[in-house]
């Protein structure tokens, strides 16, 4: 859906230039001459984004903009004053302006701040759509085991904190996402809660997504762009998987970390940010320093507070209660009626391990919602694993036969872990720990010795 932007200017010529620039940029204008002009525009339609001049036939812009404000707290406003009045300015940012044009206004000035404007707003809104859709699904479970108990009972002391990191730590399906969602939960009147996967995103785009960049920091850079830093300040900002961070972005998190502030990537203007960081991982960060791949300091600074998240397996009591609360979600997003468990499934449920812990226990009912039709769930698919190991994974790397020599298996490996990857290389190279060149070698010379 297009922006709809508010042009408020009673020069003629300007207005009519302006709106022309902007419409071709895919905008939806409309333009006020007149404060009387303009709060007609407002009664008949709520715009994205208003460019407020200040000098107007029946009275003064930034006068009106508190009047502005009030009436629509989310609408975006770019102030309009003359030049060199730096005074008007500061005071139009303070009374709730997002950015100023000092006259006279290039167009050119106009368009590429009220593109940026709109990207924010968009990516504001995907991230409220987000938000919506996560408080839906992935409510906090009340817990009954008490080392769950503990973990909750923590994280309520740390709330109190709002801006020491938290390092949440577990294996994979653990629910650290919903951890640290209940964490920005209970504190009241923050910013938004903003969250990033560092292994979801190649090492060259990283840092421009978490701290942004400026106009032609690179090659497709045709505006600033600001970066989930900033986006999460005086809220929260989830790091997840932050084991996978490149070396060189530890390091400007950790000064982040320490000042609260950072540059944009390309900019020379040091900015600050109040954003809590909360960062996950199942990696054994430890060893990942020992081995060289994650700074030392950069772990001290994370472990203000360390929560260690305990596994499905060591909290059995909360195994029935979770299974049952995941079942109503998922019978809402599938609009079907809720389904009980017969006995047989609720001992299943309870003596199966779960190696994939609460991700792993909504696959299975989810797949059990879909594929079982009698009036109560059985949960067939858990009754050959009930309480011994769980079963093979079909996806885990095995060599038959008799035994090889090493260097055919690491080449057989190699080519496991492109097809598990769907055949990306620059992620097979990066999930092997090999430099892309080297990976490159390695596969041809797997194909060679087919």
């Amino acid at each position: 859906m297009s922006t709809s932007l508010l042009l408020v200017d009673d020069d003629r010529t300007f207005s009519s230039l302006a709106a022309s620039m902007l419409s071709q940029e895919g905008f939806r204008v409309r333009v006020a001459r007149s404060l009387h002009e303009t709060r007609v525009a407002l009664a008949a339609e709520a715009p994205d984004l208003v460019v407020l001049d200040r000098r107007l036939p029946d009275g003064d812009g930034l006068v009106f903009l508190p009047e502005l404000r009030a009436q629509l707290p989310t609408t975006v406003v770019l102030m309009v004053t003359a030049h060199g009045d730096i005074e008007s300015a500061v005071e139009a940012i303070r009374a709730g302006a997002r950015d100023y044009l000092s006259k006279p206004v290039e167009i050119d000035d106009l368009v590429m701040r009220a593109r940026r404007a709109a990207s924010d707003l968009q990516l504001q809104e995907r991230l409220r759509q987000a938000e919506s859709v996560l408080e839906g699904r992935h409510r906090l479970a009340e817990s009954r085991s008490p080392v769950m108990q503990r973990t909750l009972q923590m994280l309520e002391r740390i709330a109190t904190t709002p801006r020491s990191p938290v390092l949440l730590l577990g294996e994979t399906g653990t629910g650290k996402a919903v951890l640290a969602r209940h964490l920005y939960a209970l504190r009241q009147k923050q910013g938004a809660f903003v969250q990033i996967n560092c292994a979801a995103l190649p090492d060259t785009m990283m840092e421009s997504e978490l701290f942004g960049h400026e106009r032609g920091a690179f090659t497709d850079a045709k505006t600033a762009r600001r970066g989930l830093v900033e986006l999460a300040s005086d809220g929260l900002l989830f790091l997840d998987e932050v084991g996978e961070l490149p070396l060189a972005l530890q390091a400007k998190l950790l000064t982040f970390l320490d000042k609260g502030a950072f540059r944009r990537l390309g900019g020379m203007t040091e900015l600050t940010s109040t954003a809590r960081i909360v960062a996950a991982t199942n990696k054994d960060l430890e060893a990942e320093v020992a081995a060289g791949r994650f700074r030392e300091d950069l772990l001290f600074r994370l472990s203000v507070f360390r929560v260690d998240v305990p596994p499905l397996r060591e909290r059995r009591e909360d195994v029935l209660p979770l299974a049952r609360t995941l079942v109503q979600e998922l019978c809402s997003e599938l609009g079907r009626r809720p389904v009980p468990f017969s006995p047989a499934a609720e001992e299943r449920l309870v003596s199966y391990p779960f190696p994939g812990n609460v991700r792993e226990l909504r696959n299975v009912l989810e797949r059990a919602l879909v594929l079982e039709v009698g009036p109560a769930l059985e949960l067939q698919s858990l009754a050959k694993g009930g309480g011994a190991p769980a079963p093979a994974d079909p996806n885990a790397f095995s060599v038959s036969g008799p035994p090889r020599p090493l260097d055919e298996v690491e080449r057989l490996y190699v080519r496991h872990v492109l097809e598990q990857l769907g055949g990306r290389r620059v992620e097979a190279a990066k999930a092997l720990g090999l430099s892309y060149p080297t990976f490159l070698r390695r596969l041809e010379e797997a194909s060679s010795s087919e």
